[in-house]
């Protein structure tokens, strides 16, 4: 039931954020590998590729990839908050009956590993079809996929098994790194929620406040590997699914870094706290809250 429970709030999350997913990807691959200046900025910051997408691409275009997201969703954050549920409700993050940092984000990144790995395959296929575009306003290579099941059938026809995880390299570390951030200081700013005694302990708030404060932590965190990911997820490959633009997360990395500075890991960042931020709160609220639900009524 953790599992069940930890994947339905993540859904709950999705279908807000989603549109938000789709403004972060288009920005994140805009002027990839090209220095400033030099590329068309057809979305200058994040209101105004929530508007171009809406005018061109029409409202559909905005939740674009919405089917793969909420799998997505469903399976790695139902893996990954469901573990965590485990770990948490076996006393395993606690030390001297207080929550352990060190413990926490351990076991954040253990529990994002496997939920990344899981998910890999749908997260693959969302970031084509979120990358998918009218011409006029296209960024980064333009998959021609019509659906996440044509997308899942064409990947593993030409590449396999083993091309469904392409992208997997950079997908980890992501998610471990960005589910330590988030479940740590979540967990934490829970404590210090309640020890503060600024809302009752079981209040809604407590949770409300601590998936806020969570939520800085994780966008700062995670945008470099978040823009990495989706560079390497949408990168054209050959016959033998290689990637034609990097080799794998180290090169993505420099190559990112080399050409494009620190601001190009950073690409996105408004757009990312926009869909992270929002995300992350009401995740980890639906999440705290159906729990809490669930161990009244069971």
């Amino acid at each position: 039931m953790d599992f069940v429970l930890s994947g339905v709030a993540a859904c709950g999350a999705c279908l807000f954020t989603n549109p938000l997913e789709v403004v972060k990807t288009r920005m994140q691959l805009q002027g990839e590998l090209q220095s400033r200046g030099t590329y068309q900025v057809y979305y200058r910051n994040v209101f105004h590729a929530f508007y171009t997408i809406g005018k061109v691409d029409g409202l559909a275009g905005l939740q674009k990839g919405l089917a793969p997201g909420l799998v997505y969703q469903f399976f790695m954050n139902g893996v990954r908050l469901g573990s965590y549920a485990i770990i948490e409700s076996s006393g395993y993050i606690h030390t001297n009956g207080r929550v352990s940092a060190l413990k926490t984000t351990l076991a954040g990144a253990v529990a994002g590993v496997v939920g990344a790995v899981m998910g890999s395959p749908v997260y693959l296929v969302k970031t084509h079809l979120q990358s998918q575009s009218t011409s006029s306003i296209a960024v980064g290579h333009q998959y021609k996929h019509q659906g996440m099941i044509h997308a899942l059938a064409a990947i593993y026809r030409e590449h396999g098994i083993l091309g469904l995880w392409r992208g997997s390299s950079a997908a980890v570390p992501r998610v471990s790194v960005g589910s330590a951030a988030q479940l740590s200081t979540f967990s934490s700013s829970k404590e210090l929620v309640i020890d503060l005694q600024v809302f009752a302990k079981d209040s809604w708030l407590v949770a409300l406040s601590a998936g806020m404060i969570s939520s800085v932590v994780v966008v700062l965190a995670m945008t470099p590997f978040d823009v990495v990911s989706t560079r390497l997820y949408n990168q054209p490959v050959d016959q033998l699914g290689k990637g034609q633009l990097y080799k794998g997360f180290t090169d993505c990395f420099s190559k990112t870094l080399r050409k494009e500075g620190l601001t190009g890991l950073y690409k996105g960042l408004g757009a990312s706290y926009f869909r992270l931020g929002p995300h992350t709160i009401l995740s980890l609220f639906f999440w705290d809250e159906l729990r809490k639900l669930y161990q009244q009524y069971r």
